[in-house]
């Protein structure tokens, strides 16, 4: 081979290079691991959202601690309270190996009471791997998952429950991927709606409190009872602490207008 055709050679070798390196084709996929998942029932049917370890159950316009909730809560007399609505970005989460989970929810009963009406979205780490969902859930039952929804962080939710002629109307709207889910329901037996909520979740999973998973902050906006906004009732303001110390998990910011930043703390 002459001189002149090894250096033709060698130039058309390093064209092919070249366009084989842009090849988009060729780019490394993302692993599943950090595609983010959707919520199923297999996994919504072991969640559960009551209320645990409330220190001061009988304080009124006051700060609380819970081990597993944060957020407000307004309280009153049996049939106070009829409707409670709010809006948040979905937070995203950044996974480590360990399962954490986290809930966003407003909801009827539930601070003073085990009856339970309530819809919202969830931002887990399973398998170090981010997962999001919606769901409504009427207590003593577990969640339920909606389906054939999408739910991605930084989408925009309105979540509203009320109760009007004997039945409990609970709707998720994303405005985002544009979708709303409505469910209606008979609600918890011994119902009083006697408090509405508007909360942060570390939820309880097989029947133990999860660790939280960091979702950063989250905005509530426009959280409202009785179409009033939330602080009009000097909501009890609910700090997450960990059971077994005064550390805090998550804690909320002031409430004005209806409107408060919720923060995560600790897993």
């Amino acid at each position: 081979m002459s001189p002149r055709s090894s250096a033709g050679f060698v130039l058309v070798s390093a064209a092919a290079l070249t366009a084989t390196l842009a090849t988009p084709a060729l780019a490394a996929a993302p692993s599943a691991a950090h595609t983010p998942a959707q919520l199923t029932q297999a996994i919504a049917s072991h969640e559960s959202h009551a209320l645990h370890g409330l220190a001061q159950p009988g304080k009124v316009n006051a700060t609380v601690s819970s081990t597993n909730w944060s957020g407000y809560a307004a309280t009153g007399s049996t049939g106070a309270y009829t409707s409670v609505t709010s809006s948040w970005t979905q937070p995203s989460v950044s996974c480590s190996s360990a399962t954490t989970y986290s809930s966003f929810w407003v909801g009827l009963d539930g601070y003073s009471n085990s009856a339970l009406e309530q819809t919202g979205t969830e931002a887990d780490c399973i398998g170090g791997r981010a997962t999001y969902g919606a769901w409504w859930e009427v207590l003593p039952a577990s969640e339920s998952a909606y389906s054939g929804v999408t739910v991605k962080g930084g989408d925009k939710f309105t979540a509203t429950v009320t109760y009007s002629g004997s039945r409990f109307t609970m709707t998720l709207v994303d405005s985002t991927e544009g979708w709303t889910k409505t469910t209606t329901h008979a609600g918890s037996s011994g119902f009083k709606n006697a408090s509405a909520e508007v909360i942060a979740e570390a939820p309880e999973v097989g029947g133990s409190v999860a660790g939280l998973a960091n979702f950063g902050t989250v905005n509530f906006t426009g959280a409202k009872a009785n179409g009033s906004n939330l602080d009009t009732y000097s909501p009890n303001e609910i700090v997450m602490t960990k059971s077994s110390s005064s550390a805090v998990r998550a804690q909320p910011g002031s409430i004005s207008g209806g409107s408060f930043a919720d923060v995560w703390k600790a897993s």
